[in-house]
Formats: C-alpha cells, structure tokens, sequence
C-alpha cells in the first residue's frame, strides 16, 4: 500500500483512538533523534512573509505573521505556536513553506512576549490563555468574513486551542483543527520533563523564560504581583518552579497545581465540536505514555491518530541527507478534506 493510500481511510471518522500510519526511518527511531533533528539539525524551509502588529483590548499587543496571499489563495490555516516558540521554530516555518507550496495562505499568531518582542503589560503568555487567541480569531472573522478557515496548534499552542474549542462550543470561525502533541495533563508534562535526559529541553526553554521575564522586570514593576527577586528567578531548575511563582500568580492561579488542574486541555476534551485530529507519539520525551486520554474522554468530534515513535513535533521521515517531515503530508490530506467540504457547502447555497 502506497503512503498517498493509507491516508484515505484516517481521515474519515472521530472520536476515537487510532494507529498512526506513521512509522520512523532506521536512523531516526530514537525519540531524542526526532526531537531534535528537525530543531537544530535540519535546514529550514525558504518562508517569505509580512508582519502585522494586533492591539489588544488591554492596550497591549500581539504580532502576527502573514504568509502566503489570502486573497488569492481562499483558503486560511492559522495557527499557534509551542512555548517560546514562533514562525522562526522548525515546525511553524516548515509547516507554513509547505501548505503556501499547497495552495494554502497562513497567520500565525505570537503569543505576548514571542517572536522577539517583548509585551508591555506584566502577563505573558500560558497553557491554557485563550483570551487573545479567542480576540484575534474574532477580529481575523472580521477581516475576512467570506474565507474559510482550519486552525493547526503545536505543543502549547496545542493545548491551548483544544482548551479555546472547548470553551466556545458554538464557534463557527475554524471549520477544522488539526494539533500536534498535545500536553494533555500539564502536571505530568512537568513532571517528564524534569527527568533524564528530558532535563536538556526544560533547561533550554527555562532559560529562554527566565530571561524574557527578566528583561520585562528592568521595565515593569512585579513588586505586587510576584514574590520572588530576580536573584531568586534565576535560580529556578524546572518549569513547575517557574509556574508556581510566575505563571500561577501573574495569571490568576493559586499556584502551579491549580493551573496545571484548570489549564489540562485533557479535562475538556469531551465538550469540542469542532471536528479535530490530534497527532502525538508515545515516545514524545515531554510527555509520559499515560498521557493520552482515553477514547472516552473524547468528544465524538476528536480523532487521535496514535503512533509509537515520533518525538515532540518531530515525525521525521526520509534519509539523513534529505529528511522530511511526515505531519505535512498528513496535514494536506486532513486541510484538503475540510476544505473540500467546505466547498460543497458553500455549492448549495
């Protein structure tokens, strides 16, 4: 059976758990190997696009990323990045390079404080903060009222869009979603990630964290909001540290636990009706194996396609010399099948 072949039948049905097509190379069956390749190993994809500056309702500001002609195109993906990610990480450039070769237009939206600009209020950015995605998804329906459009989440950005379609249960912007390891329980994520070699990724991302805030409290002043000094924030070891004495309080949360407990996106998987595919490996090294919610979990709209291998927002195929990335391929067979109904739709009115 041809790879083109076994997509036909995925696509067909949700709610329930199925197994990936998706089956790693010789050389990329270790989940680290597939973690990293794409991020630091692997040549970007040529990416021409447009930035555009969206003002929030608090005053503050979120930057978006335009590729690809809208207009022209009739089609819209957008999407969301991981933590202290944007267009420039492997998987939102790439993913962008090949849906705008597929006909597609895409925006990706920075969380505050991403992308290389820092946001001017003392919050950030979280799990589960879907209060800007929900206004730029709103004003994006205003902008352009007459285009379809499906939405991609990666990681954080995952989580957080399964959590906003749980929420607005009657949104009829995104036609589709389609996310990518999702960090379904947060307090297990922190708690993988704090372990073995898993260390590495938290220590990378924790520094990047560590030195935004740091930068916005030469700024701002946290006196009020935070109880820790900047001595003290540099000190921090793991993400569950950062969370309980940043995340938690700047954000309205008792603490790490109450956040990690309200922001799961696993906890209201059962009321989203847009129709949505999941993609996630068992070996993702952020993640425990327990992690994946059961069939009963989910909403009849929810598809996890469940495959061994994998790593986190990895999926790497090909040979060493030229590696490519399996979730492009299945993300035009899912977008290709939503617009193609969308189409239709629209033929009989």
């Amino acid at each position: 059976m041809s790879f083109e072949k076994s997509l036909e039948p995925v696509v067909a049905s949700h709610g329930e758990i199925v197994k990936s097509p998706f089956n790693p190379p010789w050389w990329a069956k270790n989940r680290h190997v597939q973690t990293i390749f794409p991020r630091f190993l692997q040549l970007r994809a040529s990416l021409t696009y447009s930035q555009e500056r969206l003002v929030l309702p608090d005053g503050d500001f979120i930057n978006l990323i335009w590729a690809g002609e809208v207009h022209t195109a009739k089609k819209l993906v957008v999407m969301f990045h991981g933590l202290e990610g944007s267009i420039k990480s492997h998987y939102t450039n790439d993913m962008a390079a090949h849906l705008i070769k597929q006909g597609y237009a895409v925006v990706l939206m920075h969380f505050r404080s991403c992308g290389g600009e820092l946001n001017t209020q003392p919050r950030a950015y979280h799990s589960g903060e879907t209060q800007d995605a929900w206004y730029f998804l709103n004003w994006l329906e205003t902008k352009f009222p007459d285009i379809p459009k499906v939405a991609m989440g990666f990681s954080l950005g995952a989580n957080m869009l399964l959590k906003l379609l749980s929420e607005h249960t009657d949104q009829t912007i995104l036609r589709a979603a389609m996310v990518v390891s999702v960090p379904f329980y947060l307090e297990q994520c922190a708690d993988a990630v704090n372990q073995g070699f898993s260390r590495v990724y938290q220590s990378y991302l924790l520094k990047s964290m560590v030195s935004n805030l740091l930068a916005k409290m030469r700024t701002i002043d946290y006196s009020n909001l935070l109880h820790v000094t900047p001595k003290q924030i540099r000190k921090f070891k793991s993400f569950k540290e950062f969370d309980q004495h940043v995340t938690a309080p700047l954000h309205g949360y008792t603490g790490a636990d109450d956040y990690y407990k309200q922001c799961s996106s696993a906890y209201s998987l059962q009321n989203i009706v847009t129709p949505t595919l999941i993609l996630h490996a068992l070996d993702d090294p952020f993640m425990k194996t327990t992690i994946v919610p059961p069939e009963q979990a989910l909403s009849p709209s929810i598809r996890i396609e469940l495959s061994d291998k994998g790593g986190h927002v990895g999926f790497l195929k090909g040979t060493p010399w030229r590696p490519k990335i399996w979730m492009h391929a299945r993300a035009s067979a899912f977008l290709e099948q939503w617009f193609s109904t969308c189409s239709q739709i629209e033929g009989r009115r």
